[in-house]
């Protein structure tokens, strides 16, 4: 039986005696793609930086492919675009080639040095973000959307098993938002990565994932969109005109 790419069981986590989080669980397969989504405050970021092991649990469990996060190495399986990147100083000596392949490092054994076989995974990760033709231009002198679609190539470059995005669309155009989300689609889809997308943009997300996790410091919901667009409790959490605005599956059932 294939061990779950992140299992969360009964997670707790207190920042100052207070309580962040509150007895969270779920569980994810390879090929899930998750839309992990709440109001400002309720514990998102949080608990991916839990996942990660930026912070320790109060209390739970948590395992990545089979491990405990303090003990997980083979950490360039995952790839990881946190929230809010600063923008870039405008003197920062790094080129966008330069700034994507330092998410090649983790796959590569010391000295970690790059070579020109690297170049392959670097423009395909370039060329999926319609960024391949500023990939010499240096990083600080971008817009903030271009910015971040160079961090999104850089946590996509590894060619990942899970892909963990914190807010991946913003500062981006609707029309290079609608390609990333085909992007990822076709990763989830054609190459099963696991997808962990955590986004505020509930009226869009179950366009793409097939789980939707919302989260207020406990869990509300966790499930497919389809038992989402049929539970009388989200009915009434959301009322039922927006429990349908979300979940994008009702239109198909008329």
């Amino acid at each position: 039986m294939p061990v779950d790419v992140l299992f969360v069981d009964k997670l707790s986590f207190q920042y100052n005696s207070t309580e962040v989080l509150t007895d969270i669980s779920f569980h994810l397969k390879a090929g899930d793609y998750l839309g992990l989504v709440g109001p400002n405050g309720s514990g998102k970021t949080t608990l991916i930086k839990l996942v990660l092991g930026f912070f320790k649990p109060t209390k739970g469990t948590i395992s990545l492919f089979g491990y405990n996060p303090a003990g997980f190495e083979d950490w360039y399986k995952i790839g990881y675009l946190p929230q809010k990147i600063a923008s870039f100083n405008p003197h920062f000596p790094a080129t966008v080639r330069e700034v994507v392949a330092m998410g090649l490092l983790s796959k590569k054994g010391f000295p970690r040095r790059m070579s020109k076989s690297d170049d392959v995974p670097i423009n395909k990760a370039l060329e999926l973000l319609d960024i391949l033709d500023i990939r010499n231009e240096l990083i600080g002198e971008l817009s903030g959307g271009q910015q971040q679609r160079v961090l999104i190539a850089k946590a996509m470059v590894s060619e990942p098993e899970i892909l963990i995005l914190d807010e991946p669309t913003t500062a981006i155009d609707p029309e290079i938002r609608e390609k990333f989300y085909g992007v990822l689609k076709g990763l989830n889809q054609n190459k099963n990565v696991t997808i962990i997308i955590i986004t505020h943009d509930m009226g869009t997300i179950g366009k793409y994932a097939s789980k939707l996790l919302y989260l207020d410091k406990r869990v509300i919901f966790c499930g497919s969109f389809e038992a989402f667009c049929v539970s009388d409790d989200m009915a009434n959490y959301f009322g039922e005109f927006a429990q349908h605005l979300i979940c994008h599956r009702h239109n198909s059932k008329q």
